[in-house]
């Protein structure tokens, strides 16, 4: 079994934790607010793992390029707009349904990845790409077959677009270090989020200085969502580190079971047939990729 597996479920599985935490605190906390807390307290636990890399076995130091700064400021900037959107889609549709418009990703980054990033995809894997889209409209259908929310589906997709904008951004700045595994990663996962947490603290201060107060009024939940998102994180981008993009999101549908079993247990909110339909579609589509 190739190591990225492992390292992808693990990332799908806190993914879906932090999520739970950010609906909860989206209910409370402006959409900037609740972003900020996915990266406020993660620098230093990135900054803590990678510490402890160095300390477990010695290696080189990084040698920065402009390119990687400049890949490293697209992926920051891409997650950041990324997370927003999924959070407004949180206070449009209930929890499990967000989440699950959001996992467009996989499709789009898979698309992405054979328009732009040389890895073409064969008919299975096309095939997975169609039935993902079929999924999306489905679920991001509030009344009949024949009512379409265009709001919801646009917020929806950008957030798709943009987190496989992220993920392939990230892969490719890991690839410019010349270190070995999981230390690219690693580093990476630290420019990242610190450059994250820069832009969103300069931004609150200037916009929204109470949002401030806000999270620190709420140490708790908002350390827990830094928790997951930094751990996650750190299973993203050692597994892109490891593996396409496209695999990695593909085998990553799998957060879906695991938010439905969240939103059932800790939410207590109920699918449609037509919504349960569509997170079947998303892991069959995902399975078509991966097999493919």
């Amino acid at each position: 079994m190739g190591l990225w597996i492992p390292f992808t479920i693990f990332a799908a599985f806190m993914q879906s934790l932090r999520n739970a935490f950010q609906n909860k605190l989206s209910k409370e906390v402006s959409t900037a607010g609740v972003t900020l807390a996915r990266f406020l307290y993660a620098s230093p636990l990135a900054a803590l793992y990678l510490w402890t890399l160095y300390q477990i076995e010695p290696a080189a130091l990084p040698s920065v390029s402009s390119n990687f700064l400049i890949t490293v400021v697209l992926a920051s900037v891409s997650q950041i707009i990324a997370t927003a959107l999924m959070v407004k889609l949180f206070r449009l549709r209930n929890y499990a349904i967000g989440v699950g418009l959001a996992k467009s990703e996989a499709v789009i980054a898979a698309t992405l990845g054979a328009l732009f990033f040389a890895a073409p995809l064969s008919w299975l894997a096309w095939s997975g790409v169609t039935v993902g889209a079929i999924a999306i409209w489905l679920m991001s259908n509030t009344g009949s077959l024949k009512e379409l929310s265009l709001k919801t589906v646009s917020l929806g997709l950008g957030s798709g677009l943009t987190f496989a904008l992220t993920t392939l951004w990230v892969r490719e700045a890991s690839l410019m270090l010349d270190l070995p595994f999981p230390y690219s990663a690693a580093w990476v996962l630290l420019c990242v989020i610190s450059t994250q947490t820069a832009i969103l603290i300069a931004w609150l201060l200037f916009k929204e200085p109470a949002t401030l107060n806000a999270l620190w009024r709420r140490p708790k939940l908002t350390l827990t969502i830094s928790l997951f998102s930094c751990l996650g994180s750190l299973g993203w981008f050692t597994a892109m580190s490891l593996e396409t993009v496209a695999l990695v999101k593909t085998l990553g549908q799998i957060e879906v079971l695991f938010t439905l079993f969240i939103s059932a247990r800790w939410f207590k909110e109920k699918l449609s047939q037509r919504d349960l339909l569509g997170l079947a579609l998303i892991v069959l589509g995902a399975a078509c990729v991966i097999l493919a």
